[in-house]
Formats: C-alpha cells, sequence, structure tokens
C-alpha cells in the first residue's frame, strides 16, 4: 500500500499530518476505551478497530473555520460544465481541471476534506503528482463517491432511487487502500411529486445501509438526503418534508447500528422552493434550517455539512453565516461543489494562462465560507459573477 493509504492523525483530530498514514497499515486499534465500550454496549456492527479513527476522521473534517469541497462531478456532470466554458469532455480537460483545484496554494486553510470521483481518486495531476498526495499535503481528508447514481423507482410518482450497494463492501475496501478516509452517498426526495412514503423510506434505509457498510471498511459516511429546490412551494412546506425525511433517516440509521459520532450529514438548507414568488431571507433561512436541525439530528453528530443546493455563491455563503451568529451543538459548514467552483471556472475558461486567476477565485470562495462557518461573513466586494444564481430544474449528479 501507498504512503497516501494509511491513517488520520491520531494526536490531534483537527490537522493531518503525513508522517502519520502508515505504510501498510490497514487496521487500526482502538485507543479509546470508553469508545470501545461505547460500542460493546450499543451492539454496533462497526468494526471495533476503525471506530476511534471514524470519530478523528470526522472530527478532523469538522474543523473551526474549514468545510469540504465537493469536486466528485461524475464523467458525464463534469462534461458539462467543461462545455459551458467551450472545453471538450475528456480525461486530459477533467484532469487539468481538478488539477487546478486539488493545487490551489493555501487551499487547505479553508477546505478540510474534497470529495472525488472514482477517476480523480486514482488520477496524478498534470505534474504526475498523485492528487491524493497532493490533498494530504494541503492537509485536506480526501473522501470519494460511492453511489452509482439515481434511477427511476418502480411504484411512485415518478420519483428516483439511489443504486450502489452492491459490491460497496469490497469498493469501500479498495478505496480506504488508495487513500480515502470518508464516502458520500446522494439520494435525492422531490417536493413536488409527493414525496411518496415509499420514496422517502426507499431514500433513508439506502443512506443507511450505505452509512453502515462505510464505516465497517474505514470509512465516514456523508450522509445526503437532498430535498430538491423545484416547485413553488413555501418555506414551511420544505421544513415539514424535511422533518419527515431526517425523521426516517435516523430511525434507519439506528436501526443499522451506525455510529453517530462517526458520521456526517449533507442536508439541504431550508428554504421555499426554486420557483416560489416569496423568496427567504438569510435570516430567515437560518431560523428554519436551525429549527430542523434541533428537531431531528442528536447532539452526537459532528458535523452538519450544508449542500448549495443551485443557490448562488453569495446566497449559499450568506445563508450558512446566518446559522452560524449563536453556537450550535453541531459544527454548521458547508460542502459545496457550484458555489465554490462556478467563478473559478469561468475564470479559467480552459487556459494555462488562467490558472493562478482561478486558483485565487477558488481561495476567494473558500475562505468567504471559511467566515461564514465562523460567523464573521460580512459580504462586501463580491462580484456579480458570485451573485449570480445557478440553478438548474431537474439538476442531478
Amino acid at each position: 500500500m501507498a504512503a497516501t493509504s494509511a491513517s488520520l492523525l491520531k494526536t490531534s483530530p483537527t490537522k493531518l499530518d503525513k508522517s502519520e498514514w502508515v505504510k501498510g497499515q490497514s487496521v487500526h486499534q482502538v485507543s479509546s476505551v470508553s469508545l470501545a465500550k461505547c460500542t460493546a454496549n450499543s451492539s454496533l456492527s462497526v468494526k471495533a478497530s476503525y471506530a476511534d479513527e471514524l470519530v478523528k476522521t470526522a472530527k478532523s473534517i469538522a474543523s473551526p473555520g474549514r468545510g469540504i469541497l465537493a469536486m466528485d462531478e461524475s464523467n458525464a456532470t463534469c462534461g458539462k460544465r467543461l462545455d459551458s466554458i467551450g472545453l471538450e469532455n475528456t480525461e486530459a480537460n477533467r484532469q487539468a481541471y481538478r488539477t487546478l483545484l486539488v493545487s490551489a496554494p493555501g487551499l487547505g486553510q479553508y477546505i478540510s476534506g474534497a470529495i472525488l470521483f472514482e477517476e480523480t481518486l486514482y488520477q496524478s495531476t498534470t505534474e504526475g503528482k498523485k492528487m491524493v498526495d497532493v490533498l494530504i499535503e494541503q492537509n485536506i481528508v480526501p473522501g470519494i463517491k460511492v453511489d452509482k447514481g439515481l434511477v427511476p423507482l418502480a411504484g411512485s410518482n415518478n420519483e428516483s432511487w439511489c443504486q450502489g450497494l452492491d459490491g460497496l463492501a469490497s469498493r469501500s475496501a479498495a478505496y480506504y487502500e488508495q487513500g480515502a478516509r470518508f464516502a458520500k452517498w446522494r439520494t435525492v426526495v422531490s417536493i413536488p411529486n409527493g414525496p411518496s412514503a415509499l420514496a422517502v423510506k426507499e431514500a433513508a434505509w439506502g443512506l443507511a445501509r450505505y452509512a453502515a457498510i462505510s464505516q465497517d471498511n474505514g470509512l465516514v459516511p456523508i450522509v445526503e438526503p437532498e430535498i430538491l429546490l423545484d416547485g413553488d412551494h413555501g418555506i414551511d412546506r420544505t421544513f415539514e418534508v424535511a422533518k419527515k425525511v431526517w425523521a426516517e433517516v435516523f430511525f434507519y440509521l439506528a436501526q443499522n447500528n451506525v455510529l453517530y459520532e462517526g458520521i456526517l450529514l449533507k442536508p439541504s438548507m431550508v428554504t421555499p422552493g426554486a420557483e416560489c414568488k416569496e423568496r427567504a431571507t438569510p435570516e430567515q433561512v437560518a431560523s428554519y434550517t436551525l429549527n430542523l436541525l434541533r428537531q431531528r439530528i442528536p447532539p452526537a453528530v459532528p458535523g452538519i455539512m450544508f449542500l448549495s443546493g443551485g443557490q448562488s455563491e453569495v446566497e449559499a455563503t450568506l445563508n450558512l453565516n446566518a446559522m452560524n451568529q449563536a453556537p450550535n451543538p453541531w459544527h454548521v459548514s458547508f460542502s459545496y461543489a457550484r458555489a465554490l467552483q462556478n467563478t473559478c471556472l469561468k475564470t479559467w475558461g480552459g487556459r494555462p494562462e488562467n490558472v493562478k486567476a482561478a486558483q485565487e477565485t477558488l481561495l476567494v470562495r473558500a475562505k468567504a465560507n471559511s467566515l461564514a462557518q465562523l460567523g464573521k461573513y460580512t459580504g462586501e466586494g463580491e462580484s456579480e459573477d458570485a451573485k449570480q444564481g445557478m440553478f438548474v430544474e431537474g439538476y442531478t449528479y
């Protein structure tokens, strides 16, 4: 096994030290007696050898002033982004763009984890260095998208379910060997389509099985039931659906003996539907969203890493900042894709001479969200591009 595939730092949960990634080590002993007792008393199926590491990984990602860069777009979705700047969807162009992202100088000051697509996990940069190595040197934990995408859910109201449980255990073990330390599984719930009880139960059960399998193979699972923005419903309807979804999710997480201290959540913010005429202020979004968290999310969960869900870059940052104006029992942060990358991608435009400027743009967005995680973002000096909405109806990875 390469040096990139060893375990997280054992002395500090908020700093990743490459020297602690031990060559050839794939099983880790639990050093915390209390954690071992908790595991035994709860009849958890998580391998005891990974329990301590899972908690440390989660805490490392949920560290003050930092969040997650979601760069796990499938090749097809990445192709759409490249097409928006006039580039062909080739592996070389995907490699060039992802090299730009992971090698942005100082990115680790604001980013604690990066979700990768499988291609990227095994890929090298344009300079021939492993992407995983570059992230580790930046003090960024590598993660991996493990779901296999959405397909129609038979018997539902034109809804979807997320596939990928078949073979997940063996894939997760291989991803761990390659250096990944957390995973992501995204399923969706559509409010205009119901959501039906069948779709909600299928989403919750799939997430719970994925979470249990991930933990059993050393990966911290990000649990992501995205409530799509499609629709003209108001914020109260979103709130009611979100409560129902998260109640179901945690019921099945408990049924599957998932260790709460070793997971991260990636919820949608509670907002009105994209076509709703009544828009919500950041303060309203924060109030509704935090109320949802207090009613549904156990304090044992270390990190709530919100998705942007098609909000503009500035809108997503303002909403996150509003949620951090008072202390929370969880680390309330971000796991953004387009809300970190949109202006960066436009600035790059596929031209080598623009790489530095594009990286600086990425750092501006990362720093803004870092400040928002600390409740210190003001929104001053933001560009018009950053304020531009990016919602696309029916968007899926």
